[in-house]
């Protein structure tokens, strides 16, 4: 059994640092390294959140996703990533914040010894389960295009008005990467059918076990999705 749960980044220093070091690895593995979502300084940022999958056996964490929520005047990692390849990121950023709030989905990373089980889903599923824990409404963030069909799945849509019709060369040229956004992920309006009665059901029951149609097959997945310590600060417009 598989157990994925989710925690304030500030509260776990210690796993923290094992998804961290979980993330190093995967991208050493695929030769990326100049990604903005890998680095150190959202484990001190009080408005990160983490979901981890870990196996229940052994603990061995073997994959990981974060939600970070756009408040004070610390910037986003999609800001990080592009600001310098298109400045109108921060002013969609500032715009999502007034209007209900803005976070993004970032870091995701699973293991080789859970390869093509499909983790990655259940992490993304159930990382956008949570932000009705985290009061925002509008969830943004980046992919590659092997990511592209999954995210588009949970209700995520290129933002065109970024970039090249929404794609930018990220982290170099030998990456396409777009900008997406789901711009209202409370309703999850814009996901498919089969994804979003899954996200609606962890946000009605966030502790559960279910049984999850894997790309190999079944698996069984023990989600505790309630996040203690939600970060009531205010969001605080950035302007750039």
């Amino acid at each position: 059994m598989i157990k994925i749960r989710a925690f304030r980044a500030v509260n776990e220093v210690d796993k923290c640092q094992e998804y961290l070091k979980g993330h190093m690895q995967v991208l050493i593995d695929y030769n990326v390294m100049k990604i903005t979502s890998y680095n150190q300084s959202w484990t001190l940022n009080p408005s990160a959140y983490v979901i981890v999958a870990e196996m229940e056996s052994t603990g061995e964490m073997v994959g990981g996703i974060r939600v970070e929520v756009a408040k004070g005047n610390i910037p986003l990692p999609i800001e990080d990533a592009i600001g310098k390849l298109d400045k109108r990121i921060y002013s969609v950023v500032e715009k999502y914040g007034i209007e209900g709030g803005v976070g993004e989905l970032c870091g995701l990373w699973n293991s080789k010894e859970v390869k093509g089980v499909g983790i990655s889903f259940f992490l993304t599923r159930a990382a956008i389960s949570i932000i009705n824990q985290l009061k925002f409404r509008t969830l943004i963030g980046i992919c590659a295009e092997y990511t592209l069909k999954m995210f588009s799945d949970v209700g995520f849509e290129i933002d065109k008005t970024l970039g090249n019709n929404g794609e930018f060369f990220y982290p170099d040229e030998r990456y396409i990467t777009r900008a997406l956004g789901i711009l209202n992920a409370e309703t999850l309006s814009t996901a498919n059918f089969y994804d979003k009665n899954i996200i609606l059901d962890l946000r009605k029951e966030p502790c559960q076990i279910r049984i999850e149609n894997g790309t190999k097959g079944d698996v069984e997945i023990d989600y505790d999705l309630i996040v203690k310590d939600v970060d009531d600060l205010i969001y605080n417009a950035k302007i750039k």
